[in-house]
């Protein structure tokens, strides 16, 4: 039995499918539920805040969500969850340079309920791992890149015609594809239509850095957001780069980005809150939704 505390859900209002958790991970956690609407996909975010809203304290080796959170097994949990039903997974190329283990698997989120973490996984009808969608515009993704990514992972590289060349100057992985998928910066449109030609997927989950979601936000394109509040408070100061989860985009009164507060739970000091975004504007292209819709097979409904 895993020694860890349930979470403690404070109100809920989710609806939707229900995902098939072993007693053990639903014991932790509770029911888990998304809102799936005929051959559409649904785009999930996932972030970890601390309560002045910084996710990164931006210093080398402590730029990642662990340092955030306090390294709070809890939060690895929701992060491992939602690895485990997703079809893709979304990072951007600071978020894969800055991590350890450039493997964004269930397991990898929380190692101790790795085993059941697959039994649900399977029973959401999902082989393999996830699809992991690295994206970067100038093709730097660290000098070891090529020797670091698993061989049992599949990676889709999105960069631009620079990146692709400087990327393919050393030997490609063979678990690793590089696709063009526009210039200059790109668009969560651009990402998200170069994943549906290579591997169209039902749950789209984004654990990239803030730029990239904010690209993903103003597009609205983003459905669900799981995000933890961690009860420390880091500051800012004038020259450090300590950004919210989103960042490189600015929102007005006039076009604001509102979130429904559709579940909330807790353990000890620590928040995890989960917002549902409008649905319009929020699905994929219309010339990708039929070409999803036929070669959806490998991604099965919950059951």
């Amino acid at each position: 039995m895993n020694a860890l505390a349930p979470l403690e859900t404070l109100f809920s209002a989710a609806t939707g499918d229900q995902v098939p958790l072993t007693p053990e991970l639903e014991r932790l956690y509770g029911p888990l539920t998304f809102p799936f609407h005929g051959s559409r996909s649904l785009l999930v975010g996932n972030f970890v805040s601390t309560l002045d809203g910084v996710v990164s304290f931006g210093l080398p080796g402590q730029a990642g969500g662990r340092p955030i959170s306090g390294s709070s097994p809890h939060d690895r949990l929701v992060m491992s969850l939602l690895r485990a039903v997703a079809d893709t997974v979304i990072v951007s190329a600071g978020s894969f340079r800055a991590s350890s283990t450039r493997c964004w698997t269930a397991g990898a989120a929380y190692p101790p309920l790795a085993e059941d973490l697959v039994r649900v996984r399977r029973a959401a009808g999902k082989s393999g791992p996830p699809l992991t969608v690295v994206v970067t515009e100038s093709g730097d993704l660290g000098d070891d890149w090529t020797e670091s990514v698993s061989a049992a992972t599949p990676y889709l590289i999105l960069t631009t015609p620079d990146g692709a060349r400087r990327l393919r100057a050393r030997p490609v992985p063979l678990s690793a594809r590089i696709r063009v998928a526009g210039y200059g910066r790109l668009s969560a449109g651009q990402v998200l239509a170069a994943i549906a030609r290579e591997r169209p997927s039902r749950f789209l989950l984004v654990e990239a850095g803030p730029q990239l979601m904010g690209d993903f936000v103003r597009e609205r394109r983003l459905d669900d957001l799981f995000l933890t509040v961690a009860p420390q408070i880091a500051g800012r100061a004038e020259g450090a780069r300590r950004p919210g989860f989103v960042a490189g985009t600015l929102f007005s009164p006039d076009d604001p980005r509102w979130g429904d507060l559709i579940d909330v739970k807790r353990v000890g000091s620590h928040l995890f809150l989960r917002y549902a975004f409008s649905r319009h504007g929020s699905i994929w292209p219309a010339h990708h939704a039929s070409e999803m819709s036929m070669r959806s097979s490998a991604a099965v409904p919950f059951v």
